[in-house]
């Protein structure tokens, strides 16, 4: 971008320009000051720009500048509290002849920024200006040099997208607070043109729960992801098992324009890190001659081939491509070598040349010819320095003696004058020195001095001494309304100074508390009515140091001429309450009971010099209190009381109550208040005639608080009937009032109610008005009842009965009943009367049902019935049995007791003769209808086979241990009453043994004390007359076994002993269960239990200790237990050591390898059509065979209709609901590597289906034709 040149404006606004002629009366080319813009670095990373890598100059000329350069730096390491030079000059050269290209970076007061527009249009080209102007000072650098900035410079020209603009310098970047994210950061680097590059940030992620956000800037706010392309590529990447984020930048072969600064921002919800690292470009060694400048500094667009470039030039004002006339090839290094650098600009833009900072730069470096100096031998130095109030010799040595001199400051000819000291200029041979005595801060300014055509220029710094303090201020007590005067004095007259208070600068304007004055080195701040606010550490500052007081205002002592004064007014007249302090200009503020008491209506408060006063027109009961008077600022104050005082009133007109009478209902609670006032609160007494009521009662009491009293009786009664006195007291007088209270009851309640009338379900009550009605007329009666066990009481009516007489109804038979009544009247309802006794409503049940005869002897009859379907709520206390001989009508009651059981045998009959029974049920309401047998009954015995109902239980064998008791009973049936017989094996049984008790129905057998010879089977015979019926039960008694007989050690090896026995003699009576095996070691003899429940005759015993001996013995055991005693080896199992072997005989492994052989075949099956089939059959084989199993010779294979199982050899085929489609030939096909076996059977499927079951079964069209054809065939042989 071009950067316009800066001029020295007129008043008139027209640029100035010094233009000196020509030695051969041509005028030379102008000298422009060009802006260059501080590096990108310097502005991005927001600090002063620092000259580096100055290169030391080959020619002679420029040698001044490292002196300038090294004053500068001695004044910043002498006087860094020291204003800096005004302004300094750099130059820039470029390689045109004469010309020069200068750049001025001053430090004074910068002046308004520009607008952008500015920054990017070029500026007009300088107009040549009289000969006789002055030229700007400025400092030539060497051809590499780089260029000094200026701090804070706001008026210089920037290149966009290599730096922040000048506008930007002084806003405020707004970034959230910085944290450590980033553990690895991009560094500076350096590269070669077309050089590849790569800037790595590393970002740890053990505590963050998701990716960081990355962003590569160039500048301030250029983001390069949009800059992606062939010379830029962003990358991102992550370590799973270090947790590390890494982000990498690759830059591509790099050009000139990617130098400058880059910044690297990561964010991560509220946390925020940034990095800012430099990249220079550097160009390679080439001559100029062999560029074509046109294409080489034209900038890159969107579109064409390297759109994928850092190019900023989008951000300038886009304008359309011009194109290029077919004209011959033109040298534009010539023409700019030969032109002024003012028309740099004009010709860079003529030839479309749009990078104008990379052609100066690419100018600079283009060698130029010195020009020897005609005039000078030896010119001003580039820069000088003297302090303040010292004095400087300029001295240039002049090739010619004879050539005029003229002086210039700030292009203005210094004029020498005869009553001037200031400038003194000498000759000394072929010298010139101008002397300036007695230097100030106006003396810091550009000198030049012309000799001829040439000029040489060079700057003056004045450096200030810094103003020193050589009196501070002093501290300072005094009380308000004082003088406050602080003083210092400083080492220079003139000097300024700056007055803090608590580290703030005191304002000195024209409305302020503050004045400041100054007379000579001596300084002055006063305060002339000094306040409590004005206490604080005072300051004054100078460039030399700072000197600081401690300031402090205090109140003046307060004195008390009259205090306040207690005072007692009546209710309604005026207060005045006034006290006397001093000082007397002191305000201060009233309070009333710790309240702030503001000015109103009826409060005014006075102040009049020294006395304060508060004064009430009319004094109510709320002024009362203390009242206190605190001056302010002060911790003293002045208190008083104030007590009003008013005559004590009974208000009984607020009461409303007619006559001052209360009247109140029996049995609650009373409470009167009544209105009071007096000040202050009077003594209250309560009286009922001559009887004071207390506070401290508990049923009746008085009590007074605030503004009332009351009256409390919490339950009224009618003694409470009567007049009270109210009797009021206190000092400013007394009062009297009375209140008269009626006590209103409910009646008493009636006398117990009779019931002489009970019937089923209803009954009839009396009873008699009560004794007391209350004082009010009895208005009716409220009727309830309840029954007797319950303790719910129902109301009979809703409606008052007006009579003394009720028949309650739709009561339940058989429930015990209580009334009771209730007397209401105007005031309420009285308590209830005492219940009436207990009445009953009773019914008789109905007649017993399905009476039928149940056995019939030569002398006896036995009926039996059921209960009555109806017995009411009286219940039923029991039946009544009644006969009658066939032909007369006379009854016999047959039990003279009531029976409860539902059966019953009559006795004492004649046999052969005929009776009639009849049955009845009787309760406490009487006897129900009888229930009779519709036929006579033939007196005369029946005759019934009998029967042996043996229980379940018994018809197994059945155990018991010895010595356990056995009771079994065994019952028959039979008429009449059979014979029972017992025999065992065939014998009869001894009653000594076994006993056995026979009834009528059953036979009991009972041993008491089981023994092994009881064991047996036992046959029962049951006999009427010639029928017989037997049934045989078996009983097994059994006890412990006794122990094996012989035990024997068959062998030892290593650890292990092999044990062989033989069955034990007696097994108990009972199969052998198992056997216990227990061993001991010799020297112990202590058993341990190996092994338990062991059912075979032979063990080997592992894991022995070697070298141990051991004994072994075995118990057995059966269903009892285990044998008593134990068979022990006779001969002792010794382990032996190590190194003994034991022989092993050579044996072959059996083969056990065999083919499929089916060892249960299939077997032809009927099948339930709708109800699950199996198929079962076992195969054995080793390997294990591969099971087929076929339907019609076609194999089964993933039909959901199957299911096949196969476990241990077994193999099953279940059909789920087979249909008769299912029926056929089923084959189970068992194959391994040594042979294949398979077995056949036939399945029918009975119960078919229609042709309409099987579609809506699914069943597909072709099997339902199948199975239609081959039931037809089946039908057909039939």
């Amino acid at each position: 971008m071009p950067e316009p040149t800066k001029k020295d404006e007129m008043p008139n606004g027209q640029p100035e320009e010094s233009v000196a002629p020509d030695s051969n009366g041509a005028l030379p080319l102008p000298e422009i000051s060009l802006e260059v813009s501080p590096p990108p670095e310097a502005v991005a990373e927001g600090k002063e720009p620092v000259e580096t890598d100055v290169k030391k100059p080959e020619p002679t000329e420029h040698e001044p500048l490292q002196a300038v350069m090294a004053q500068e730096q001695s004044r910043t390491v002498n006087g860094s509290n020291q204003p800096q030079p005004i302004g300094v000059g750099v130059k820039e050269q470029a390689e045109s002849g004469n010309s020069t290209v200068k750049e001025e970076v001053p430090c004074s007061q910068p002046p308004p920024d520009d607008d952008d527009t500015a920054a990017t249009t070029p500026s007009p080209t300088p107009q040549a200006e009289e000969a006789n102007s002055i030229k700007k000072l400025s400092i030539d650098l060497p051809n590499d040099s780089v260029p000094v900035p200026a701090m804070g410079r706001k008026d210089s020209v920037w290149s966009l997208g290599e730096g922040q603009g000048p506008e930007d310098l002084d806003k405020p970047i707004d970034t959230p607070p910085l944290s450590t994210l980033l553990i690895e950061r991009p560094q500076s680097a350096t590269i070669p043109v077309g050089g590849d590059i790569t800037f790595v940030a590393k970002v740890e992620a053990k505590d963050l729960l998701r990716k960081p956000t990355i962003k590569w800037f160039k500048g301030k706010w250029m983001d390069l992801a949009s800059k992606t392309g062939k010379h830029l590529q962003l990358k991102e990447t992550f370590d799973r098992f270090t947790k590390i984020h890494t982000f990498e930048m690759h830059i591509i072969k790099a050009k000139d324009n990617y130098s400058g600064n880059y910044r690297c921002e990561v964010n991560y919800k509220d946390k925020f890190d940034s990095c800012s690292f430099d990249l220079e470009v550097k160009e390679a060694e080439q001559g100029s001659q062999n560029i074509d400048i046109r294409s080489a500094f034209k900038r890159s667009s969107e579109g064409q081939e390297d759109a994928g470039e850092l190019d900023f030039s989008g951000l300038l004002k886009h304008r359309e491509p011009k194109q290029q006339d077919e004209t011959p090839e033109i040298d534009v290094w010539e023409i700019l070598k030969n032109a002024r650098p003012d028309q740099y600009e004009k010709i860079a833009f003529m030839y479309g040349i749009t990078d104008l900072r990379g052609l100066l730069r690419r100018m600079k470096k283009i060698p130029k010819e010195e020009k020897k100096s005609e005039a000078f031998a030896k010119k001003l130095e580039p820069a000088y320095q003297v302090d303040k109030g010292g004095k400087i010799r300029l001295v240039v040595d002049l090739a010619d003696p004879t050539v005029e001199l003229k002086w210039y400051k700030n292009g203005q000819e210094i004029r020498p004058s005869p009553n001037q000291r200031k400038y003194i200029f000498e000759h000394k041979g072929t010298q010139r020195i101008m002397v300036i005595n007695n230097c100030s801060v106006n003396d810091d300014a550009a000198y030049s001095v012309a000799a001829g055509d040439e000029k040489c220029t060079t700057e003056l710094f004045v450096k200030e001494l810094p103003i020193k303090i050589i009196k501070g201020i002093e501290p300072v007590k005094t009380t308000v309304n004082e003088r406050i005067e602080l003083e210092c004095e400083v080492s220079e007259e003139g000097a300024q100074v700056k007055w803090m208070k608590n580290g703030v600068e005191v304002p000195t304007g024209v409305r302020s508390r503050y004045r400041v004055k100054c007379e000579g080195t001596k300084h002055f701040l006063v305060i002339d009515d000094a306040s409590r606010e004005d206490t604080g550490t005072y300051s004054v500052m100078a460039s030399g140091g700072t000197s600081e007081a401690h300031v402090q205002v205090d109140l003046k002592p307060l004195k008390v001429y009259q205090d306040l004064q207690d005072m007692t007014v009546m209710l309604g007249q005026p207060i005045k309450l006034h006290c006397e302090i001093y000082p007397g200009n002191v305000p201060g503020r009233w309070y009333r009971n710790g309240q702030l008491i503001q000015p109103s209506d009826r409060v005014n408060i006075i102040h009049r010099n020294k006395v304060h006063r508060l004064e009430i027109a009319t004094s109510s009961l709320h002024d009362a209190g203390d009242y206190t008077f605190v001056p302010e600022g002060y911790s003293q104050s002045l208190s008083a009381k104030l007590h009003i005082i008013d005559p004590p009133r009974v208000h009984l007109d607020s009461l409303n109550f007619p006559d001052n009478t209360v009247t109140i209902v029996a049995g609650t609670k009373l409470r009167l208040e009544i209105p009071i006032s007096g000040e202050p609160a009077p003594r209250v007494v309560w009286m009922k005639g001559e009887r004071v009521i207390l506070e401290s009662g508990h049923r009746v009491r008085a009590e007074t608080y605030g503004d009332q009293t009351s009256l409390t009786i919490e339950v009224t009664e009618r003694e409470d009937t009567g007049n009270y006195k109210i009797v009021l007291q206190n000092e400013a007088g007394e009062d009297t009032a009375s209140v008269k209270i009626k006590v209103v009851d409910i009646p008493d309640p009636p006398e117990a109610p009779l019931v002489p009338v009970v019937g089923g379900d209803w009954c009839s009550m009396t009873w008699e008005p009560p004794k007391y009605d209350g004082s009010s007329p009895i208005l009716g009666y409220f009727i309830e009842r309840k029954k007797k066990q319950s303790s719910r009481w129902m109301r009979l009516n809703f409606d008052l009965i007006k009579e003394t007489s009720f028949e309650p109804k739709k009561m339940i038979e058989g429930v015990p009943y209580e009334v009771r009544v209730f007397a209401v009247n105007t005031i309420g309802v009285s308590k209830p009367s005492e219940p009436s006794k207990a009445f009953v409503p009773l019914a008789v049940t109905s007649e017993p049902t399905m009476l039928v005869v149940d056995d019939v002897t030569d002398n006896t009859v036995t009926v039996k019935w059921r209960p009555p379907e109806t017995i009411g709520a009286a219940g039923l206390d029991g039946y009544l049995v009644e006969y009658s001989i066939e032909g007369t009508n006379d009854w016999v009651v047959s039990n003279k007791e009531l029976t409860e059981k539902t059966k019953y045998t009559i006795t004492g009959l004649t046999p052969g003769s005929k009776i009639l029974v009849r049955v009845r049920a009787i309760n406490a309401a009487g006897a129900s209808a009888p229930r009779n047998i519709q036929h006579s009954i033939l007196v005369k015995e029946v005759i019934e086979p009998p029967k042996i109902r043996v229980p379940r239980h018994l018809k197994q064998t059945y155990t018991r241990r010895v010595g356990e008791a056995v009771n079994l009973v065994v019952p028959f049936m039979g008429k009449p009453r059979p014979k029972v017989t017992w025999l065992k094996e065939g014998k009869p049984i001894e009653p000594t043994h076994v006993s056995i008790r026979n009834t009528d129905c059953d036979s009991i057998i009972f041993i008491r004390k089981a023994e092994r010879s009881h064991s047996g089977k036992y046959e029962m015979t049951v006999q009427v007359e010639n029928h017989v019926d037997t049934a045989i039960i078996d009983i097994q008694i059994v006890d412990l076994p006794g122990p094996p007989q012989c035990v024997t050690i068959e062998d030892v090896w290593g650890g292990n002993v092999a044990l062989v026995w033989t069955l034990p003699k007696d097994n108990g009576n009972a199969p052998i269960t198992g056997y216990t095996i227990q061993k001991a070691d010799k020297k112990t003899m202590e058993w341990y239990t190996c092994i338990e429940h062991y059912h075979r005759t032979c063990i080997t015993i592992t894991e022995l200790v070697v070298g141990n001996e051991y004994f072994f013995r075995v118990f057995a055991e059966n269903m009892c237990g285990l044998s008593e005693t134990a068979t022990q080896t006779k001969k002792s199992a010794l382990i032996v050591k190590e190194g003994l072997q034991i022989k092993t005989q050579d044996y072959n492994d059996h083969d056990f390898k065999e083919a499929p052989k089916f060892t249960q075949p299939l077997i032809n099956t009927f099948a339930i059509a709708g109800y699950n089939a199996t198929l079962n059959c076992s195969v054995r084989a080793n390997p294990r065979p591969k099971v087929i199993w076929m339907k019609n010779k076609i194999a089964i294979i993933d039909d959901p209709r199957y299911r096949m199982f196969s476990n241990q050899g077994v193999c099953t085929l279940e059909i789920r609901k087979p249909s008769p489609y299912d029926g056929g030939m089923y084959t189970c096909k068992a194959i391994n590597d040594l042979g294949e076996a398979q077995v056949d059977c036939k399945l029918e499927v009975k119960g078919g289906f229609t042709f309409f079951e099987l579609m809506q079964r699914g069943v597909p069209l072709h099997l339902i034709d199948k199975y239609m054809n081959e039931t037809k065939i089946v039908e057909q042989e039939k």
